[in-house]
């Protein structure tokens, strides 16, 4: 439980049913690191919110500090990612390493489920057909599938793509059937605490009520460079460092007669490059490699991945609709994946997740892309 609506709302569906139920609350970020005091910490108030409802509940409730692990396997990586100027993904990675990697490691029976409040769906489905399975087939476990919810408009499951297979076996979602409108109302019928409480957006560690710049800042030292003009060459601006920018961002630079957005970051040469205009082509790609794919299936990959390539679905941002495209394994291992139609501000760093239709079947991250169109 996170103190939110949403994992309250889980909470109390399950009570309602026939579970041996408590609950636990992650502290992923220790705000002593920073500031060597936890006065007026945000996850103080998490953490008594989620006391209220389990009190309200019955259900006896735990607080596990992962802070640790959260900053050795997500947060020192991504640091490198955008000190190196990468976009990465932290909350894709806290999902695996650390609310479906430490979090479930420390469950106390193998027989224990997880529950959260994530609008995703699962289902289960026979391993596919295929020579060596022909006549044991039918007799294999079923295995399960990341899907998405009924709400689209809050489908969480691009966060959930590179949970392992192991782990979402034993993963519930109960929010899966119901719209956020729903969990809402369910909320305030049942007279939950954290009915009326608005929704947490943005990084985890940095909140909202702080700038990104002056957060990172904090642990990566300022590398100021210039912004140049991709099409005639010209300095127009200076950056405190390639962090500070991604691709297809508004560069916002003071005195231009029109809107400049981001088209390239050298690391090399610590250079930041904009062109005119939210369509310029520059800003386009043809395909992607990604580096470290996962598929959810690993010994099950779907067919002609080495071959002409298997043609689905791509995700490589939260709030984006998926859009087609062929993925294809190459012989160094790294995975290229062609889009039917060039895309827009993609970014390395970022993560490229695969979908057959509704079925998420892995992911990667992207470090690099191709065929600009300018």
């Amino acid at each position: 439980m996170s103190g939110g609506v949403d994992s309250s709302v889980t909470a109390k569906l399950l009570a309602d049913q026939d579970y041996d139920l408590s609950a636990v609350f992650m502290r992923n970020w220790d705000t002593r690191d920073e500031s060597g005091t936890d006065s007026g910490c945000e996850w103080k108030k998490d953490w008594e919110d989620v006391q209220r409802v389990c009190r309200m509940l019955g259900l006896k409730c735990e607080m596990v500090d992962l802070s640790r692990e959260y900053w050795t396997r997500v947060f020192e990586p991504a640091l490198d990612l955008w000190e190196a100027g990468s976009t990465p993904n932290p909350d894709i990675w806290c999902n695996k390493e650390v609310k479906f990697g430490a979090l479930m490691d420390r469950l106390t029976s193998k027989n224990s489920w997880l529950a959260t409040g994530h609008y995703a769906d699962k289902k289960w489905a026979l391993p596919p057909l295929s020579v060596s399975n022909l006549f044991a087939y039918g007799k294999f476990p079923p295995r399960p599938q990341l899907r998405r919810p009924l709400d689209r408009s809050k489908d969480q499951t691009y966060y959930l793509a590179a949970v392992p297979e192991a782990s979402l076996a034993r993963a519930l979602f109960p929010l899966a059937p119901y719209k956020k409108t729903e969990v809402r109302a369910m909320a305030q019928k049942w007279g939950l605490p954290t009915a009326s409480r608005e929704e947490s957006m943005g990084i985890c560690f940095v909140g909202e009520k702080r700038k990104f710049d002056d957060f990172i800042a904090q642990y990566i030292p300022p590398k100021p460079g210039p912004i140049i003009d991709l099409e005639g060459g010209r300095i127009l601006g200076r950056h405190p460092g390639l962090y500070s920018y991604t691709i297809g961002q508004n560069a916002r630079i003071k005195g231009m007669h029109q809107k400049m957005f981001v088209a390239k970051k050298d690391p090399k040469e610590n250079a930041i490059y904009v062109v005119p205009g939210p369509e310029h082509p520059a800003l386009y790609c043809a395909s992607i490699t990604v580096d470290k794919w996962k598929w959810i299936w690993e010994d099950a990959p779907p067919t002609g991945i080495d071959g002409e390539g298997f043609r689905g679905r791509v995700q490589y941002r939260h709030r984006m609709v998926d859009v087609p495209g062929t993925i294809q394994r190459r012989a160094d291992g790294t995975i290229r994946i062609t889009f039917q139609k060039p895309q827009s501000s993609v970014a390395t760093g970022q993560v490229a997740v695969m979908w057959n239709r509704d079925w998420c079947l892995g992911c990667g991250i992207i470090t690099a892309t191709e065929g600009s169109l300018h």
